[in-house]
């Protein structure tokens, strides 16, 4: 596993929600709660969709067609 430092700002809301996640035993600590977030957020998002997702915006902002 490779350890690195990340540094963010969360919104109130957002840190007290992770903090009970982890406070109820749904994660070990923030770092497994991050991580998890973090894998099934690129599961969900492919490099292709993605793309062809910004793709699409560009082509409308450039033409206007829906």
């Amino acid at each position: 596993m490779e350890t690195i430092a990340i540094q963010t700002h969360l919104p109130p809301e957002l840190t007290a929600w992770a903090r009970s996640y982890v406070e109820e035993g749904w994660a070990t600590g923030f770092d497994e709660l991050l991580a998890e977030a973090l894998r099934r957020f690129l599961e969900s998002h492919p490099a292709r969709v993605t793309e062809s997702l910004v793709m699409e915006d560009v082509r409308w902002g450039l033409h206007g067609k829906d």
